[in-house]
Protein backbone atom coordinates (compact mmCIF):
# COMPACT_ATOMS: atom_id res chain seq x y z
CA UNK A 1 0.00 0.00 0.00
CA UNK A 2 1.34 3.99 -0.74
CA UNK A 3 2.05 5.63 1.89
CA UNK A 4 -0.06 9.12 1.80
CA UNK A 5 0.92 12.64 4.13
CA UNK A 6 -1.50 13.62 6.45
CA UNK A 7 -2.51 17.04 6.27
CA UNK A 8 0.04 17.76 8.96
CA UNK A 9 2.52 16.72 7.10
CA UNK A 10 1.87 18.77 4.48
CA UNK A 11 1.29 22.15 6.04
CA UNK A 12 4.82 21.15 7.72
CA UNK A 13 6.68 20.43 3.98
CA UNK A 14 4.76 23.71 2.26
CA UNK A 15 5.71 26.05 5.63
CA UNK A 16 9.75 24.40 5.38
CA UNK A 17 9.39 24.83 1.60
CA UNK A 18 8.37 28.49 2.06
CA UNK A 19 10.70 28.64 4.82
CA UNK A 20 14.25 27.34 3.02
CA UNK A 21 13.42 29.67 -0.39
CA UNK A 22 13.10 32.59 1.67
CA UNK A 23 16.24 31.67 3.48
CA UNK A 24 18.14 31.30 0.07
CA UNK A 25 16.30 34.37 -1.79
CA UNK A 26 17.97 36.63 1.19
CA UNK A 27 21.33 34.94 1.26
CA UNK A 28 21.67 35.21 -2.44
CA UNK A 29 22.60 38.21 -4.62
CA UNK A 30 23.29 36.50 -8.46
CA UNK A 31 20.39 35.78 -10.43
CA UNK A 32 22.97 32.53 -11.42
CA UNK A 33 23.60 31.49 -7.48
CA UNK A 34 19.71 31.41 -6.92
CA UNK A 35 18.84 29.24 -9.69
CA UNK A 36 21.79 26.61 -9.26
CA UNK A 37 20.76 26.28 -5.56
CA UNK A 38 16.98 25.93 -6.17
CA UNK A 39 16.94 23.50 -8.76
CA UNK A 40 18.95 21.64 -5.61
CA UNK A 41 15.93 22.26 -3.27
CA UNK A 42 13.36 21.42 -5.28
CA UNK A 43 14.47 17.87 -5.45
CA UNK A 44 15.06 17.73 -1.89
CA UNK A 45 11.95 19.34 -0.73
CA UNK A 46 9.64 17.52 -3.51
CA UNK A 47 11.71 14.55 -3.87
CA UNK A 48 12.13 15.08 -7.68
CA UNK A 49 15.16 12.92 -9.25
CA UNK A 50 16.12 15.43 -11.13
CA UNK A 51 14.98 19.49 -11.85
CA UNK A 52 15.35 22.60 -14.39
CA UNK A 53 14.72 26.07 -14.24
CA UNK A 54 14.68 27.91 -17.67
CA UNK A 55 14.70 31.89 -17.42
CA UNK A 56 14.09 33.82 -20.60
CA UNK A 57 15.82 36.47 -21.84
CA UNK A 58 14.35 40.69 -22.05
CA UNK A 59 11.96 39.86 -25.00
CA UNK A 60 10.71 36.36 -24.15
CA UNK A 61 12.20 34.69 -27.33
CA UNK A 62 14.96 33.19 -26.57
CA UNK A 63 16.30 31.41 -23.01
CA UNK A 64 19.67 33.07 -21.03
CA UNK A 65 19.88 30.93 -18.69
CA UNK A 66 19.20 27.22 -17.79
CA UNK A 67 20.26 25.60 -14.53
CA UNK A 68 19.57 21.89 -14.26
CA UNK A 69 20.30 19.27 -11.19
CA UNK A 70 20.53 15.93 -12.09
CA UNK A 71 20.72 14.20 -8.54
CA UNK A 72 24.28 14.46 -8.61
CA UNK A 73 25.68 17.76 -10.00
CA UNK A 74 24.15 21.24 -10.75
CA UNK A 75 24.90 22.13 -14.81
CA UNK A 76 24.40 26.10 -15.36
CA UNK A 77 24.22 27.30 -19.15
CA UNK A 78 24.07 31.11 -19.48
CA UNK A 79 24.26 31.95 -23.52
CA UNK A 80 21.13 32.53 -25.13
CA UNK A 81 19.75 29.61 -27.19
CA UNK A 82 16.31 29.65 -29.35
CA UNK A 83 14.04 26.72 -27.96
CA UNK A 84 14.21 24.56 -30.51
CA UNK A 85 16.49 21.88 -28.41
CA UNK A 86 13.77 22.17 -25.78
CA UNK A 87 11.12 19.03 -25.48
CA UNK A 88 7.21 19.82 -26.65
CA UNK A 89 6.15 19.95 -23.28
CA UNK A 90 9.12 22.19 -22.10
CA UNK A 91 8.31 25.02 -24.82
CA UNK A 92 4.52 25.09 -23.60
CA UNK A 93 5.72 25.50 -19.96
CA UNK A 94 7.97 28.23 -21.32
CA UNK A 95 5.50 29.86 -23.19
CA UNK A 96 2.74 29.61 -20.19
CA UNK A 97 1.29 26.41 -20.37
CA UNK A 98 0.82 24.15 -17.01
CA UNK A 99 1.97 20.41 -17.82
CA UNK A 100 1.86 17.52 -15.31
CA UNK A 101 2.27 14.19 -16.36
CA UNK A 102 2.89 10.91 -13.72
CA UNK A 103 6.59 11.95 -13.71
CA UNK A 104 6.96 15.33 -14.79
CA UNK A 105 5.97 18.46 -13.98
CA UNK A 106 6.45 21.75 -15.41
CA UNK A 107 5.34 25.50 -14.42
CA UNK A 108 5.74 29.27 -15.76
CA UNK A 109 6.77 31.65 -13.79
CA UNK A 110 4.69 34.44 -14.84
CA UNK A 111 4.88 37.95 -13.46
CA UNK A 112 3.45 41.20 -15.55
CA UNK A 113 5.02 38.59 -18.46
CA UNK A 114 6.52 35.12 -18.51
CA UNK A 115 10.09 34.82 -17.42
CA UNK A 116 10.21 31.41 -17.79
CA UNK A 117 9.86 27.94 -16.30
CA UNK A 118 10.31 25.34 -13.85
CA UNK A 119 10.63 21.93 -14.24
CA UNK A 120 10.88 18.45 -12.23
CA UNK A 121 11.13 14.99 -12.87
CA UNK A 122 10.79 11.24 -11.33
CA UNK A 123 12.26 8.42 -13.03
CA UNK A 124 10.74 5.51 -14.22
CA UNK A 125 9.61 3.06 -11.45
CA UNK A 126 9.47 5.76 -9.22
CA UNK A 127 6.03 6.61 -7.56
CA UNK A 128 4.06 9.13 -9.61
CA UNK A 129 3.63 13.01 -9.19
CA UNK A 130 0.48 13.54 -6.99
CA UNK A 131 -1.54 17.03 -6.77
CA UNK A 132 0.57 18.11 -3.66
CA UNK A 133 3.72 17.98 -5.39
CA UNK A 134 2.19 20.34 -7.91
CA UNK A 135 0.74 22.96 -5.56
CA UNK A 136 4.34 22.83 -3.25
CA UNK A 137 6.29 23.84 -6.84
CA UNK A 138 3.67 26.36 -7.40
CA UNK A 139 4.08 28.03 -3.69
CA UNK A 140 8.11 27.66 -4.51
CA UNK A 141 7.55 28.70 -8.50
CA UNK A 142 5.66 32.17 -6.87
CA UNK A 143 8.55 33.27 -4.37
CA UNK A 144 11.14 32.41 -7.63
CA UNK A 145 9.15 34.98 -10.01
CA UNK A 146 9.75 37.64 -6.96
CA UNK A 147 13.42 36.94 -6.22
CA UNK A 148 14.27 36.72 -10.07
CA UNK A 149 12.49 39.90 -11.06
CA UNK A 150 14.52 41.63 -7.77
CA UNK A 151 17.72 40.00 -9.05
CA UNK A 152 17.22 41.29 -12.44
CA UNK A 153 16.51 45.26 -11.00
CA UNK A 154 19.35 44.61 -8.60
CA UNK A 155 21.60 43.55 -12.10
CA UNK A 156 20.42 46.67 -13.64
CA UNK A 157 21.31 48.79 -10.81
CA UNK A 158 24.41 47.23 -10.31
CA UNK A 159 25.18 48.13 -14.25
CA UNK A 160 23.97 51.90 -13.77
CA UNK A 161 26.79 51.78 -10.45
CA UNK A 162 29.36 49.99 -12.52
CA UNK A 163 29.31 52.27 -15.47
CA UNK A 164 29.27 55.84 -13.49
CA UNK A 165 32.42 53.99 -11.35
CA UNK A 166 34.05 53.90 -15.06
CA UNK A 167 33.12 57.14 -15.64
CA UNK A 168 34.76 58.20 -12.68
CA UNK A 169 38.01 55.89 -13.86
CA UNK A 170 38.13 57.73 -17.09
CA UNK A 171 37.68 61.08 -15.64
CA UNK A 172 41.15 60.02 -13.26
CA UNK A 173 42.55 58.84 -16.63
CA UNK A 174 42.26 62.19 -17.92
CA UNK A 175 43.96 63.94 -15.30
CA UNK A 176 47.11 61.65 -15.49
CA UNK A 177 49.99 59.35 -17.08
CA UNK A 178 47.18 56.54 -18.78
CA UNK A 179 49.34 53.61 -18.18
CA UNK A 180 48.88 54.48 -13.66
CA UNK A 181 45.35 54.06 -14.32
CA UNK A 182 44.23 51.53 -16.98
CA UNK A 183 43.79 48.08 -16.28
CA UNK A 184 43.52 45.02 -19.21
CA UNK A 185 39.91 44.59 -19.98
CA UNK A 186 40.04 41.33 -18.09
CA UNK A 187 41.11 42.81 -15.03
CA UNK A 188 37.55 42.41 -13.73
CA UNK A 189 37.46 38.78 -15.14
CA UNK A 190 40.49 37.97 -13.27
CA UNK A 191 39.51 39.58 -10.14
CA UNK A 192 35.98 37.36 -9.91
CA UNK A 193 37.82 34.05 -10.17
CA UNK A 194 40.59 34.44 -7.47
CA UNK A 195 37.62 36.04 -5.31
CA UNK A 196 34.97 33.00 -5.83
CA UNK A 197 37.89 30.62 -5.52
CA UNK A 198 38.53 32.35 -1.77
CA UNK A 199 35.10 32.04 -0.92
CA UNK A 200 34.40 35.78 -1.20
CA UNK A 201 30.78 36.73 -1.28
CA UNK A 202 29.11 38.42 -4.09
CA UNK A 203 28.71 42.20 -2.74
CA UNK A 204 32.27 41.74 -1.48
CA UNK A 205 33.36 40.93 -5.11
CA UNK A 206 31.69 43.97 -6.39
CA UNK A 207 33.46 45.99 -4.05
CA UNK A 208 36.67 44.79 -5.28
CA UNK A 209 36.05 45.63 -8.89
CA UNK A 210 34.29 48.77 -7.60
CA UNK A 211 38.15 49.09 -6.05
CA UNK A 212 40.05 48.13 -8.99
CA UNK A 213 38.85 50.84 -11.31
CA UNK A 214 39.22 53.66 -8.26
CA UNK A 215 42.26 52.79 -6.05
CA UNK A 216 44.59 54.62 -7.73
CA UNK A 217 42.47 57.91 -8.34
CA UNK A 218 44.56 59.81 -5.62
CA UNK A 219 47.66 59.56 -8.34
CA UNK A 220 45.82 63.19 -9.46
CA UNK A 221 47.22 64.80 -7.03
CA UNK A 222 50.91 62.95 -7.51
CA UNK A 223 53.31 65.53 -9.92
CA UNK A 224 53.89 64.01 -13.27
CA UNK A 225 57.24 64.41 -12.78
CA UNK A 226 57.34 61.48 -10.24
CA UNK A 227 54.74 59.13 -11.63
CA UNK A 228 56.53 58.84 -14.57
CA UNK A 229 60.38 59.08 -13.09
CA UNK A 230 62.66 56.43 -14.78
CA UNK A 231 64.86 56.76 -12.03
CA UNK A 232 65.03 55.80 -7.99
CA UNK A 233 62.44 58.07 -6.05
CA UNK A 234 64.12 60.36 -3.34
CA UNK A 235 63.03 59.90 0.11
CA UNK A 236 60.33 63.44 0.14
CA UNK A 237 59.24 61.59 -3.54
CA UNK A 238 58.41 58.30 -2.13
CA UNK A 239 56.70 60.02 0.72
CA UNK A 240 54.76 62.01 -1.45
CA UNK A 241 53.77 58.65 -3.61
CA UNK A 242 53.20 56.75 -0.27
CA UNK A 243 50.13 59.46 0.12
CA UNK A 244 48.00 58.27 -2.43
CA UNK A 245 45.81 55.69 -1.10
CA UNK A 246 44.75 58.35 1.29
CA UNK A 247 43.87 60.75 -1.32
CA UNK A 248 41.71 58.03 -3.65
CA UNK A 249 39.58 57.86 -0.07
CA UNK A 250 39.14 61.56 0.11
CA UNK A 251 38.14 61.40 -3.69
CA UNK A 252 35.42 58.91 -3.24
CA UNK A 253 34.84 59.13 0.06
CA UNK A 254 31.51 61.29 -0.69
CA UNK A 255 29.94 58.67 -2.59
CA UNK A 256 27.72 56.84 -0.37
CA UNK A 257 27.45 53.42 -1.83
CA UNK A 258 31.15 53.41 -2.44
CA UNK A 259 31.45 52.94 1.55
CA UNK A 260 32.38 49.11 0.94
CA UNK A 261 35.70 50.02 -1.38
CA UNK A 262 37.33 52.48 0.99
CA UNK A 263 39.28 49.91 3.11
CA UNK A 264 40.37 48.11 -0.15
CA UNK A 265 41.63 51.31 -1.69
CA UNK A 266 43.03 52.64 1.28
CA UNK A 267 44.90 49.28 2.34
CA UNK A 268 45.69 48.01 -0.97
CA UNK A 269 49.79 48.97 -0.72
CA UNK A 270 49.66 47.18 3.04
CA UNK A 271 52.13 44.68 3.03
CA UNK A 272 51.26 40.94 5.08
CA UNK A 273 54.72 41.26 7.05
CA UNK A 274 53.62 44.69 8.50
CA UNK A 275 55.85 46.75 6.36
CA UNK A 276 54.13 48.17 4.10
CA UNK A 277 51.79 51.80 3.77
CA UNK A 278 49.94 53.79 5.17
CA UNK A 279 49.49 52.15 8.33
CA UNK A 280 51.70 49.22 8.22
CA UNK A 281 48.79 46.54 9.02
CA UNK A 282 50.13 42.90 9.18
CA UNK A 283 48.51 39.90 7.61
CA UNK A 284 44.74 39.25 8.27
CA UNK A 285 44.82 43.03 9.73
CA UNK A 286 44.82 43.83 6.13
CA UNK A 287 41.18 43.38 4.18
CA UNK A 288 41.07 40.59 2.31
CA UNK A 289 39.67 42.74 -0.41
CA UNK A 290 42.65 44.49 -0.38
CA UNK A 291 45.39 41.48 -0.12
CA UNK A 292 43.67 39.92 -3.32
CA UNK A 293 44.74 43.21 -4.85
CA UNK A 294 47.98 43.22 -4.14
CA UNK A 295 48.27 40.54 -5.76
CA UNK A 296 47.35 40.98 -8.79
CA UNK A 297 48.21 44.66 -8.97
CA UNK A 298 51.69 43.63 -8.75
CA UNK A 299 51.37 41.14 -11.00
CA UNK A 300 50.08 43.51 -13.60
CA UNK A 301 52.64 46.08 -12.59
CA UNK A 302 55.60 43.33 -13.40
CA UNK A 303 54.34 42.34 -16.71
CA UNK A 304 53.00 45.38 -17.90
CA UNK A 305 56.23 47.10 -16.73
CA UNK A 306 56.81 50.93 -15.54
CA UNK A 307 58.42 54.19 -16.64
CA UNK A 308 61.14 53.06 -14.92
CA UNK A 309 61.49 49.03 -15.23
CA UNK A 310 60.99 47.04 -18.22
CA UNK A 311 57.94 44.25 -17.85
CA UNK A 312 58.72 40.92 -17.39
CA UNK A 313 57.48 37.76 -18.28
CA UNK A 314 54.48 35.52 -17.39
CA UNK A 315 57.08 32.80 -15.77
CA UNK A 316 59.07 35.80 -14.30
CA UNK A 317 56.44 37.96 -12.74
CA UNK A 318 54.80 34.49 -11.22
CA UNK A 319 58.04 33.31 -9.91
CA UNK A 320 58.41 36.87 -8.37
CA UNK A 321 54.82 36.37 -6.94
CA UNK A 322 55.79 33.30 -4.82
CA UNK A 323 59.20 34.29 -4.07
CA UNK A 324 57.50 37.09 -2.11
CA UNK A 325 54.58 34.93 -0.58
CA UNK A 326 54.61 35.53 3.38
CA UNK A 327 56.45 38.87 3.39
CA UNK A 328 54.72 41.13 0.85
CA UNK A 329 51.73 38.78 -0.22
CA UNK A 330 49.31 36.45 1.93
CA UNK A 331 50.41 33.19 1.81
CA UNK A 332 46.28 32.03 1.00
CA UNK A 333 46.18 34.49 -2.10
CA UNK A 334 49.32 33.45 -3.76
CA UNK A 335 48.47 29.58 -2.90
CA UNK A 336 45.10 30.36 -5.05
CA UNK A 337 46.61 32.40 -7.39
CA UNK A 338 48.99 30.27 -8.71
CA UNK A 339 47.06 27.36 -8.98
CA UNK A 340 44.73 29.18 -10.75
CA UNK A 341 47.12 29.66 -13.10
CA UNK A 342 47.26 25.95 -14.39
CA UNK A 343 43.38 27.03 -15.35
CA UNK A 344 43.59 27.80 -19.81
CA UNK A 345 41.10 30.55 -18.91
CA UNK A 346 42.42 31.92 -16.15
CA UNK A 347 46.12 31.92 -17.85
CA UNK A 348 44.76 33.32 -20.96
CA UNK A 349 43.75 36.16 -19.12
CA UNK A 350 46.50 36.82 -16.97
CA UNK A 351 48.65 37.16 -20.20
CA UNK A 352 46.58 39.67 -21.64
CA UNK A 353 47.52 41.90 -19.04
CA UNK A 354 50.75 43.14 -20.40
CA UNK A 355 49.00 43.50 -24.11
Amino acid sequence: MMYRLTAKEKYKRVIAAVHMVYRLVNSTYSTKELLIRLTRIICQLVGASSSCVHVLDDHGKKLKLIAIFNGKINILYEKKADLDRATSDEKRVVKGDTIVHERFIGLPLVSDENIGAVFMRRKPGERAFEDFDREVLAVLSEQVVTAVKNLQLHDLQQKVILDSIKSMGKFFEKQGPLEFYQHAPVYCKIIRRLSEKLGMNEKDIEALEYASILHDAGSVDVPYDILSKRGRLTAQEFRILRNHPKKSVELIKPVAFLKPVLPIVLYHHERYDGKGYPSGLKGEEIPLGARVMAVLDAFEAMVEGRPYKKGRTFEEALREIRRKKGTQFDPLVVDVFCKLCHETNFRKHLSMMGT
